[in-house]
């Protein structure tokens, strides 16, 4: 038997490596305390669904089992697609939802994003189910467990909500994760011919890791767009809820930049309103906003900080570099990547040349998402000491809502604390290779003086 332990329970969600940190009893004591939370918010049910991962099975069945000890009713879903789960708490008769998934994280990983009474918890709720599991605070009952395909209904939502003005011809890279169950068939709905990678769900993801945020993840799908005949390329991480893009002649569009052309077709709908994106995004994205009528609002990183934001402001999108796009214009809200990819095709079939709009989006010389690798809670030390001492050169402004955006003349610099890893996130942008150079220095001076014994990443 495992030992609870803390450090699963993330910013976000819940996540751990099985046999280590998570087990099916571990689950059924997770299950016990959101059953109780739920119940306490007045819920009598709960959804739960599974990703393709080997250990599904074992913990979802202990969540269930937790669920049901606490009073509640389970209705299962089986494997899913994370936001078919997010789905499920619209159409369903519950507004609360378990997804077991290890999302992008390696095959050993597991965990569960969890949406309690209509919000997707994070931060001190998260830590309240760990200390509700410690205090032993739990109701009891007799819940019942139902299986419910919801397949046909989501496909049909969607497949309802968008209409191409032609049919395309895309390649669609799953990585074997969970969303190769579904993308293939919801394009083909809606009416594109397909070239399937990698979308046998295969936990063990053996031909690259279903993670778009990363290049090397990409170079298969690049390879098959030049080597054959379709227009464009879709790609998706391990639980289906990110988006990467990839044009005809290999070049990838990573997610700030997909934002500007949701931004401008929501704003033709929803003319003035806020458009949320987080603190990774590119420079471009907030004039592009504004001189289509749009209200620009940077936020911090994080799925569930997003869709909090968006509930606050009301705003009709918002999107992070990561690849989570949140649509609350003709969908619900929550972060849905075959959906994304459905009103990206949409935008796409007006186009003679899909690439050819892409490519010509404003763009600078830019990094991926870097890491500089430290031991548990010295990230956040460190981000901490670069506030109160960094002095960076010529900045133009410093904006701290979500560790160090350092905007300089003619570009950016980022550094923050990972909520979920023990890691500094870094990404730099430029208009020249030049300039990138010397924004990197000018973090490499503040940040070894601050930790001489650094590893970066640049």
């Amino acid at each position: 038997m495992l030992t609870l332990a803390k450090s699963i329970f993330k910013a976000y969600d819940i996540r751990g490596i099985v046999g280590s940190t998570l087990d099916a009893q571990i689950a059924q004591q997770i299950g016990r305390a959101f059953g109780s939370a739920a119940r306490a918010k007045g819920e009598t049910s709960v959804v739960i669904g599974r990703d393709g991962r080997l250990s599904g099975p074992d913990l979802a069945q202990g969540l269930a089992q937790g669920l049901q000890a606490a009073g509640v009713d389970v209705i299962d879903l089986g494997v899913v697609a994370t936001p078919m789960v997010y789905f499920a708490t619209h159409h369903l008769p519950t507004s609360s939802g378990i997804m077991v998934t290890g999302s992008h994280n390696p095959p050993d990983y597991n965990g569960f994003k969890m949406v309690l009474a209509g919000e997707a918890i994070h931060g001190a709720a998260i830590t309240a189910l760990y200390e509700r599991i410690v205090a032993g605070d739990f109701t009891s009952g007799q819940g019942e467990k139902r299986e419910y395909d919801i397949r046909d209904e989501y496909l049909q939502r969607i497949s309802g909500d968008i209409k191409l003005a032609r049919p395309l011809k895309i390649a669609v890279d799953c990585g074997n994760g969970v969303a190769g169950a579904f993308a293939p068939q919801l394009y083909r709905m809606l009416g594109c011919e397909v070239q399937e990678l990698f979308c046998e769900v295969d936990g063990n993801f053996p031909n690259h890791h279903p993670d778009p945020a990363h290049p090397e993840n990409l170079q298969d799908l690049i390879a098959a767009l030049r080597a054959g005949d379709a227009e464009i390329g879709l790609a998706f991480d391990g639980d289906g809820d990110r988006l990467g893009i990839v044009t005809k002649d290999g070049q990838i569009i990573y997610p700030d930049r997909q934002m500007m052309l949701f931004a401008e077709d929501v704003l033709q709908r929803h003319p003035g309103r806020e458009i949320l994106f987080d603190v990774k995004c590119t420079s471009h994205l907030a004039p592009w906003i504004s001189a289509r009528g749009g209200q620009p609002l940077m936020w911090k990183t994080g799925h569930s900080l997003v869709k909090a934001k968006l509930r606050e402001t009301g705003a009709p999108l918002g999107g992070e570099m990561s690849g989570h796009i949140f649509f609350k214009d003709r969908w619900y809200g929550f972060d849905d990547g075959l959906y994304a990819g459905a009103r990206m095709l949409e935008i796409l079939a007006r186009q003679a040349d899909p690439s050819a709009l892409l490519n010509a989006l404003p763009q600078s010389v830019s990094t991926p998402e870097l890491h500089l690798h430290l031991a548990e809670g010295e990230n956040v030390q460190l981000i901490e000491i670069l506030r109160a001492h960094a002095e960076f050169s010529n900045p133009q402004e410093i904006i701290t809502i979500d560790g160090l955006r350092v905007e300089y003349g003619d570009g950016f610099g980022l550094a923050r604390a990972s909520n979920t890893t023990p890691v500094v996130v870094l990404r730099f942008e430029a208009q020249s290779a030049d300039g990138l150079t010397r924004i990197q220095a000018d973090f490499r001076r503040v940040i070894l003086a601050a930790r001489p014994d650094a590893k970066l990443p640049f």
